[in-house]
């Protein structure tokens, strides 16, 4: 039998959660049963160096909302590799939505919980979607009662197996105090919660990696920064920074399924986290970890205080994301899916 042609579609290849789910997915997919293709509507990014050479690439460079020579572009681009099935990511969705082929979109919105969207909109470009997989139940239960689509899945991020030779780089802090915190600058994500909770941990070290995608945040982020803190922006050595430090945190006041919690814990790191999205379920109600409000600085400051002198926990959340979150798990749902479209 032929191998089934698919393409990943997604607006660029910033270092975000969604763009690495649809990277992850194109990587992972059997050459033996899918062509991979992947599809970046706008701009590329530093995950460009991590896309396997095997899948074939296609750049649109569209410059704006309504760039109809992208459009032709993709289409035809569809038509002579004949890919069957388009994986649209986010809002690439509304792109995709104008070819002619089997669609499926990815909701990875993050901030459903502090931010509405218009669901007539998403109605207009899931009208003929097969199917919506979503990363957390709420936006399943979106995808149901606010879109009206009959298929929707639930099915959880996961990340590749980190290199076994990883050597950390030169980190501050001293080696059983660094907490690092993975997540780009963005109001949701909430570093100020905790840049407050570390001024209650004095003798703990703050390592914070990603990048700034809000210039008056970034500042405000600045300005907050105590002197057990700081911001390294974004780094392609991710895991190897991981590798070095103790615990493992997310503040947010809004996620879907982070990416960055269960990297924590392939890497067998102690996590604290909040509850929102999918963050109980990763860390298994608080027995994989540490949950507290979101908001909360002396109970974040108080988790972390026990994350750092219970570090065995990190043993707990890395059998558990070994289990749920691999790619060898959710890789098969994947593909379930592609088979039931």
């Amino acid at each position: 039998m032929k191998p089934l042609g698919v393409m990943q579609v997604v607006d660029s290849l910033n270092a975000g959660g969604l763009e690495r789910v649809a990277v992850n997915i194109a990587n992972h997919l059997p050459a033996e049963r899918y062509r991979s293709h992947l599809c970046v509507t706008r701009a590329g990014g530093p995950l460009a160096d991590v896309v396997a050479p095997e899948v074939r690439q296609l750049h649109l460079q569209r410059t704006g909302r309504f760039d109809f020579g992208a459009l032709q572009r993709l289409k035809d681009y569809v038509r002579e590799n004949d890919i069957q099935i388009l994986h649209a990511h986010g809002t690439s969705v509304f792109l995709a939505s104008q070819v002619p082929a089997k669609l499926l979109w990815h909701d990875h919105f993050g901030r459903y919980a502090t931010e509405e969207r218009p669901a007539w909109l998403y109605r207009l470009a899931t009208h003929r979607a097969a199917g919506v997989i979503a990363v957390n139940e709420p936006l399943a239960k979106w995808a149901r009662e606010r879109l009206k689509v009959k298929r929707v899945w639930y099915v959880p991020n996961f990340v590749s197996e980190p290199p076994a030779n990883l050597t950390p780089p030169e980190l501050p802090g001293k080696p059983g105090s660094r907490i690092v915190c993975v997540a780009n600058l963005r109001p949701e994500k909430d570093h100020l919660t905790l840049l407050a909770a570390m001024r209650e941990l004095p003798a703990a070290q703050l390592i914070m990696v990603g990048q700034a995608g809000n210039a008056e945040y970034l500042e405000r982020v600045k300005a907050a920064l105590p002197a057990n803190a700081i911001w390294l922006g974004a780094r392609p050595d991710v895991a190897a920074i991981l590798r070095g430090c103790d615990v493992g945190v997310l503040s947010s006041a809004s996620e879907g399924l982070p990416l960055a919690l269960i990297e924590y814990g392939m890497h067998g790191l102690p996590a604290v986290a909040t509850r929102v999205g999918q963050c109980a379920e990763v860390l298994d109600g608080g027995r994989a970890g540490w949950l507290v409000p979101p908001g909360d600085g002396p109970a974040l400051a108080a988790a972390l205080r026990e994350a750092l002198q219970q570090r065995e926990r990190g043993a707990v959340l890395r059998e558990r994301v070994h289990r749920l979150y691999s790619a060898t798990t959710v890789m098969k749902q994947i593909e379930e899916i592609y088979r039931a479209l």
